[in-house]
């Protein structure tokens, strides 16, 4: 049975990434170009990361709380009740997304509610997932530097917020630049589209591992588990 702090924590994961998805869909969905893209998931990641870290550390990502299972810093149940709640709150911002402004069809004429997906013929599976990768690597690699690390500067969200946004600008051509499998997988349920959806869990998972391998187990100050 969940105890009520972790129901707190829960909450806050899902507020959210709500958030996050919510934002990024409807900045998508209004052309505002790949910088007006960028901006509105740093922004939103920058606000919401600030709000909830005092509440369960603004995660709001299965890839950041993967890598931060894997540094040491969180157990395998709080992990997993990370991930229902990062997951829910995705997929009911997209549901939302999708009563309140519709679907667009993609180049293939699937019904596509902000999904991610790879941008070019040239971007193949293993490209992708290594783009991912390396992207994520360095999210996850600046969550631990501005908010896990005992010796990190208090400067909320910030950090996080500005990753997303330049990570973003190189890679949302290529793959969408998710970072996030909350990210794909809210939208792709909301509207049926799965494809290369294993790019979107590989990829931000093996960026997260390594960086919470680099950083959590060697890098970081001295520190008990979460």
């Amino acid at each position: 049975m969940m105890n009520s702090t972790l129901l707190k924590q829960c909450a806050a994961e899902f507020i959210g990434t709500f958030t996050l998805i919510f934002v990024g869909i409807g900045a998508i969905y209004n052309h505002p170009g790949l910088l007006g893209v960028a901006f509105a998931h740093g922004l939103a990641i920058a606000v919401m990361v600030s709000a909830t870290g005092a509440i369960s550390g603004g995660q709001l990502n299965p890839a950041v709380t993967f890598g931060l299972f894997v540094g040491g810093q969180m157990g395998a149940k709080k992990t997993v009740a990370y991930w229902i709640s990062q997951l829910a709150g995705g997929t009911a911002a997209a549901l939302l997304c999708s009563g309140l402004i519709g679907m667009k069809a993609v180049s293939d004429g699937t019904p596509d509610i902000g999904v991610t997906v790879t941008g070019t013929p040239i971007v193949s599976i293993a490209r992708a997932i290594t783009i991912e990768a390396v992207l994520t690597f360095f999210l996850v690699f600046v969550v631990y530097g501005s908010a896990v690390d005992a010796r990190a500067p208090k400067i909320g969200g910030l950090a996080i917020g500005l990753t997303v946004a330049l990570d973003i600008l190189f890679g949302g051509p290529l793959t969408g630049a998710a970072m996030n499998p909350a990210r794909t997988f809210g939208p792709a349920l909301a509207s049926a589209h799965w494809n290369n959806h294993i790019v979107y869990w590989i990829g931000p998972l093996l960026g997260g591992a390594l960086a919470g391998l680099i950083y959590g187990r060697f890098l970081i100050k001295e520190s008990k588990p979460a």
